[in-house]
């Protein structure tokens, strides 16, 4: 192992990645891209290259092709068809469960051993589906699940109240998707409980705005980029840090045998352990209500 990231798919997202893995201070040795289209993933190389004199990290970009997974720390997928306007993530399932099959079985002939990095949507459900086709132990497979929502919440939190982000410690869990909720009997400033800050009406507010900031985003732009490029890149340091950090992501809920996001700690070979919160009554009812959206949708 070389700490060498192997990226399938360069569209928007995956693209994104590359650009933000780039510009960060990164462990990252070797970028290699893959793309169907293999002249897009040539101009991506070329342009990202001729960025490194000004880059923090000294990162080898090429393009490659399967067979380059073989000592791979990590295989980055992000292709397939994108959210369009109006759309929710649920309704790609028939158009991007093919492709991910297909592609991991093409990395699965290489023998790869590292760990699995999903951005594909719909996000849960196509986690899962790397699991069953790829037939790896649980914890080499993470999707990037709520970790984007996450920094999304802490972000607003944060404007709001002129507190740095940082220090905001609250999450997103659930389906990556419109059934994701807040736990805020777990959020808290300062060790603070965050309703000593904010009344229910501007919970709730933030709450809303969170969920509907990617149809918002879509809405205006056509896709979503940047915030999950940077979230990827985030789990990636994790990983190749062996950093032991909590990230919400998508990881194998044992309870109900799916994949479905909520806090874990990430190391080299993924994840080591999960965080279970404690939930009130009506959380967890929220949890359970994710958890038969992502079943139903994903059989």
């Amino acid at each position: 192992m070389n700490n060498k990231v192997v990226l399938i798919g360069v569209g928007n997202v995956g693209a994104s990645y590359a650009y933000a893995l780039l510009n960060q201070k990164t462990l990252v040795k070797e970028l290699v891209l893959i793309d169907i289209n293999k002249d897009k993933a040539l101009g991506e190389v070329m342009d990202l290259n001729h960025s490194l004199s000004f880059a923090p990290s000294k990162i080898k970009i090429r393009v490659g092709d399967y067979q380059d997974v073989q000592d791979a720390n990590i295989v980055c997928i992000t292709a397939g068809f994108n959210q369009k306007v109006g759309e929710t993530r649920l309704e790609l399932v028939t158009k991007n469960k093919n492709i991910v099959e297909d592609i991991i079985k093409n990395v699965m002939k290489y023998n790869f051993q590292g760990v699995f990095l999903i951005a594909t949507n719909p996000l849960d459900i196509m986690t899962k589906v790397v699991y069953d086709t790829a037939k790896v132990p649980k914890n080499r497979v993470i999707g990037s699940g709520t970790s984007l929502d996450t920094s999304r919440l802490r972000y607003l939190i944060g404007n709001h109240l002129e507190i740095n982000p940082q220090n905001v410690h609250a999450y997103v869990i659930g389906e990556h998707g419109d059934s994701e909720f807040v736990p805020w009997s777990n959020a808290t400033i300062g060790l603070k409980p965050i309703k000593e800050y904010l009344n229910e009406q501007e919970l709730e507010k933030i709450y809303l705005e969170v969920k509907n900031s990617a149809y918002e985003i879509i809405e205006k732009k056509g896709f979503t980029n940047f915030g999950i490029g940077i979230c990827l890149v985030r789990i990636t340091n994790a990983i190749l840090g062996n950093e032991n950090t909590i990230i919400t992501v998508s990881c194998y809920n044992e309870e109900h045998k799916i994949f479905i996001s909520q806090p874990a700690i990430i190391y080299q070979k993924g994840i080591k352990d999960t965080i279970k919160l404690k939930l009130s009554k009506e959380e967890h009812s929220l949890f359970l209500k994710s958890v038969e959206t992502i079943k139903r949708v994903g059989k």
